[in-house]
């Protein structure tokens, strides 16, 4: 039995719990090793189902070891009943987060005895072990690589649609498989947009281009952000610049096992705010990544979740000027017992592109 699976089950024991449903695709992952993009668990503590329809029944052999695997018949609802009911199920978790009501609705109705009891799994995701950490350092390692290769791409005229492209070729070339997220490329005063999602602007000598992006590799992702500047940079870029790596990095420094994600996001926003820039920074530090590019745990004003090692993490504070444009650092780290160790390796101190 997989270590993924022993987990499941002895939360099962906590909540008290005789099974568990479970249908969003990052856990069904986590739990089973299926990969497939239709798939149910029905797990208890003794038995684990895997419904999945006819595409998918013998990747679903080869992947779910652990796992009974059961052919979906033509109303999946039915399928899932019928299998609930065979077991001996009183209390049945279901992931409150992520069933639609439609679907709870409709499996409730068909369940005679069984109490539907509503839970949230992704937390068991949070503490990532070492094949883990080797799956997100690969995606890292691909994402740092395509950093380096755009340097040489960047320069007035081309589209941030065409820089978008040639940095998801590349992360493919070098073994990703996708992009981790739609990426963004936002120059110029686009730039001040935190989720500039890359568009048809063209470069111009003077630009801020900020550009974030990741890898996935075996399922696990990476995500990595960086400012350049096409040109020479102004005093007033080199100061923003600096103010959001000063912030970033004293968050990293303070970055340690026992802390919360609130009191590390304070960090680093304090020191925005102190330089006259805190209501230019909207957005939660950072966040969790994994088999999500955004899980558990959060590091902004209302993370609650104390650190431990072996939780993957990005630090990412930002300065966003409307009408002139922004700068954000990001970095993916995993938390140690003592600290972090910072995976993203590409070059931090403000890169001018020269034209």
């Amino acid at each position: 039995m997989s270590i993924h699976l022993e987990k499941l089950r002895l939360f099962l024991q906590e909540k008290q719990l005789d099974g568990v449903i479970i249908s969003k695709s990052a856990n069904v992952r986590y739990f089973s090793g299926f990969t497939g993009t239709a798939g149910i668990l029905i797990c208890t503590q003794d038995k684990g189902l895997l419904i999945t329809d006819s595409r998918y029944i013998e990747q679903a052999k080869k992947q779910a070891v652990d796992f009974e695997i059961i052919k979906q018949g033509k109303n999946i609802i039915n399928s899932i009943s019928d299998e609930i009911q065979s077991l001996t199920i009183l209390r049945l978790g279901f992931e409150s987060d992520f069933l639609t009501w439609d679907l709870h609705t409709e499996i409730a109705e068909k369940l005679i005895n069984q109490e539907l009891v509503p839970i949230k799994l992704d937390s068991l995701r949070m503490i990532k072990n070492d094949t883990e950490l080797a799956y997100i350092k690969a995606a890292v390692d691909i994402a740092d690589q395509a950093f380096e290769y755009i340097l040489d791409y960047l320069r007035p005229g081309v589209s941030e649609f065409d820089i978008a492209a040639e940095l998801e070729y590349k992360m493919r070339k070098l073994g990703a498989q996708k992009p981790a997220f739609d990426t963004i490329v936002a120059s110029g005063a686009r730039s001040a947009l935190p989720h500039g999602i890359a568009a048809a602007k063209r470069i111009e000598s003077g630009d801020i281009v900020t550009m974030d992006f990741g890898a996935v590799y075996e399922g696990y992702h990476s995500d990595i952000t960086r400012s350049v500047v096409i040109g020479q940079a102004t005093s007033k870029q080199r100061e923003v610049y600096e103010i959001v790596l000063a912030a970033q990095l004293a968050a990293l420094d303070s970055l340690n096992p026992g802390r919360t994600g609130a009191e590390i996001d304070a960090i680093a926003r304090d020191q925005i705010t102190l330089a006259g820039y805190g209501e230019f920074f909207g957005h939660g530090l950072g966040h969790g990544l994994g088999l999500s590019i955004h899980e558990e745990p959060r590091l902004s004003p209302s993370g609650c979740v104390v650190l431990q090692p072996g939780m993957v993490v990005t630090v990412e504070p930002g300065i966003y000027l409307p009408d002139w444009g922004g700068v954000r650092i990001e970095d993916t780290v995993v938390i140690s017992a003592y600290g972090c160790q910072v995976l993203t390796s590409s070059d931090k101190q403000l890169i001018e592109i020269n034209v």
